[in-house]
């Protein structure tokens, strides 16, 4: 059987020799691997080529990756992992809330973020969570969610989620009532049996600013203390 065409991915770092073992790894995993120095070359290039991913860090010369992965998210919705180092905890969770869909830590194993790198495309392939249910619609909380257009309304206007705030949402609307703990929902959701639940704690706090009234005091996208969170339609 045919696989198909070989996915493409960005690697935008200032660092050639690292850049380079990466690439090497990508390749050995199938994947064409194109390159960026610098930000504003990066953002050029994943405008210009429409990667299947991209592998972002942080600190680049020019446009920094926070910038490069703001802006591609107005006009693109291409998955990004973004590389980070072990100090940069406050710059992660800018990343994440911006709509970065993983991160990995320097230093780190080739091996490692080339599985990082499939697992977020299968995600990206996968397109959203699948609710246990048939139907095109699911409605709650003011919202309207279409599985197959992957919009969400409330009260009739169109609200722009990223695809994993969607994904948690529609997990959400799928279980109400049913608490999770925040590690529950990273291997749920993100497919993450390890890893730094802030991840879930950033995307959650995104979505209440979407979708609730008041979002200081949530009433459907709910605490429960010393558990995680809950739905309540």
């Amino acid at each position: 059987m045919d696989p198909g065409p070989a996915q493409r991915v960005l690697v935008v770092d200032d660092d050639p020799a690292l850049s380079e073992v990466v690439g090497r790894y990508l390749r050995r995993d199938g994947f064409v691997v194109d390159y960026a120095a610098d930000g504003t070359a990066g953002l050029a290039k994943a405008l210009d080529t429409l990667p299947d991913l991209i592998v972002l860090d942080l600190m680049l010369p020019g446009l920094d990756g926070l910038e490069v992965c703001r802006r591609l998210r107005r006009v693109a919705p291409i998955p990004v992992v973004m590389l980070t180092a072990l100090g940069e905890e406050n710059d992660r969770i800018a990343g994440l809330e911006i709509g970065a869909d993983d991160y990995v830590t320097k230093p780190f194993s080739p091996r490692e973020l080339s599985a990082r790198v499939k697992a977020v495309l299968r995600r990206a392939a996968a397109g959203s969570v699948t609710p246990s249910t048939t139907a095109r619609r699911l409605t709650g909380a003011g919202c309207e969610v279409d599985l197959v257009a992957h919009q969400v309304r409330r009260d009739g206007r169109l609200v722009a989620l990223t695809t994993k705030e969607f994904d948690l949402l529609v997990h959400f609307m799928t279980n109400p009532g049913r608490a999770y703990r925040r590690e529950e929902l990273l291997e749920a959701v993100w497919g993450w049996r390890f890893g730094d639940t802030s991840t879930v704690t950033v995307h959650l706090r995104r979505l209440r600013e979407k979708i609730e009234p008041d979002p200081s005091a949530p009433r459907h996208l709910v605490t429960v203390r010393g558990v995680g969170y809950r739905f309540e339609p």
